[in-house]
């Protein structure tokens, strides 16, 4: 005789499944721990290492073009980014590996992004930032080079800026 089937317990088992890979996700790159040392591709050409980024603030955001939340919110970022930039905001938009470069640059194009965007070719930057899956995932980093807040998905930009304004004027 066949026991009877439970249907709650393959959404239970799967939900705390990625609840657990979630928790993981989130506790490899936390709250007060150094960024990692790497260093950005921009479209451009040029490196910028986080080493070299020390004594600034400094955004981290993880995107890619085919990512509506990341598409949603990238004016946000670009305002964002010219509030602060006067005070000492630095901002790296980190495209995803599967991200088709020549989407990036006609996106930055297209849109004028005022900051540095970057490629993440071989998937390594991600990889050093907590293996970075999700998209969108904003980094802040303060002048010390520690991680100051790991936001996934789009955030409070109310919240985001009084975090900014508060490490821009920290000594």
């Amino acid at each position: 005789m066949n026991a009877p089937t439970r249907s709650w317990i393959k959404p239970a088992a799967i939900g705390a499944l990625v609840l657990a890979l979630a928790g993981v996700g989130y506790t490899t790159l936390a709250h007060g721990e150094k960024a990692p040392d790497v260093t950005f591709i921009s479209i451009a050409g040029d490196k910028i290492s986080t080493a070299n980024l020390r004594g600034k603030v400094v955004m981290v955001n993880f995107w890619a073009t085919s990512c509506t939340t990341c598409v949603h919110e990238m004016p946000a970022m670009v305002d964002t980014y010219n509030k602060f930039k006067g005070q000492g905001l630095e901002f790296v938009a980190v495209a995803m590996q599967y991200d088709p470069p020549n989407y990036v640059v006609n996106f930055t194009e297209t849109r004028k992004l005022p900051f540095t965007v970057a490629l993440d070719a071989g998937g390594d930057i991600a990889r050093s930032f907590g293996d970075v899956t999700m998209t969108p995932t904003t980094f802040v980093i303060g002048k010390d080079g520690s991680i100051l807040k790991r936001y996934v998905g789009e955030p409070d930009f109310k919240q985001v800026h009084a975090l900014l304004q508060k490490a821009l004027a920290a000594g």
